[in-house]
């Protein structure tokens, strides 16, 4: 199963730079899209269903906001749409479709950027996700976890790490719920297979940024213990540029 991950900062927007003729040469089984900034009755559903996706979306209340999405091949057994915390579940940010015994989620964690009040609240958001997945895992152990989780983990995963050390993304704090949460059982699929390359998956708008590759790597496909020893390879693809981020994909043994 080949699985992608692609924050496109605005669906409609990647789709009118090529998404779908990008789409068409990589062909996953299931993709999953975060920050849609779309309501379900913009989706452009005749686009995806032309080359076989069926779309699943769960958006958020304010309109032109964040927004997850998993566009599949394959039907799912079942999907569940946000995490049952309503502060959370407003905007868009969790969306989850069983294939059997796998469980796939796309996510797209808050940024504090914009100052202390959204800090907090992705670090409260840390915490509650956290909590929700580890239950999660109890009826449903073999999960992976797709998306933007707004953090670089450690100082290879971002390309100033001495001058970012107090930004949002690379925050203290934001690095040690990181290590936290892989230490409960989950595993970083790209670190696992590629212990020492530097890639990144986001880059500034500003200042040139992606052309000097001046970028971090926020966008993760991580999957829980058990599936650990079904992957069979995780990639950055640098090449799309539909967005400010890039896609991640994973491919893992069928179940």
């Amino acid at each position: 199963m080949k699985i992608i991950t692609y924050n496109v900062n605005g669906l409609r927007a990647a789709a009118s730079k090529g998404l779908d003729e990008w789409l068409i040469a990589e062909n996953p089984d299931v993709l999953c899209l975060q920050e849609t900034k779309l309501q379900p009755d913009q989706y452009p559903a005749e686009t995806f269903e032309s080359l076989g996706y069926k779309g699943y979306l769960y958006s958020a209340q304010k309109k032109g906001y964040s927004g997850v999405a998993i566009l599949t091949k394959k039907e799912p057994d079942h999907v569940e749409y946000g995490m049952g915390i309503e502060e959370y579940d407003n905007e868009g940010r969790f969306i989850r479709a069983d294939y059997g015994d796998l469980s796939i989620v796309s996510v797209y964690h808050p940024s504090g950027t914009s100052g202390d009040e959204r800090q907090a609240f992705k670090m409260n958001w840390l915490d509650a996700f956290q909590k929700y997945v580890i239950e999660l895992r109890k009826p449903r152990p073999n999960l992976i976890l797709c998306g933007d989780y707004n953090i670089c983990h450690e100082a290879i995963d971002i390309h100033d790490p001495i001058r970012n050390a107090k930004n949002s993304g690379f925050l203290p704090e934001e690095r040690e719920w990181m290590t936290g949460f892989l230490k409960e059982g989950f595993t970083d699929s790209f670190r696992y297979l590629y212990p020492d390359e530097q890639k990144y998956t986001w880059w500034s708008y500003r200042f040139n940024s992606r052309s000097k590759n001046k970028g971090w790597r926020i966008d993760y496909c991580m999957v829980s213990e058990s599936l650990v020893p079904s992957i069979k390879g995780a990639r950055i693809l640098n090449e799309a540029v539909h967005s400010d981020h890039c896609p991640m994909e994973l491919e893992i043994k069928d179940l």
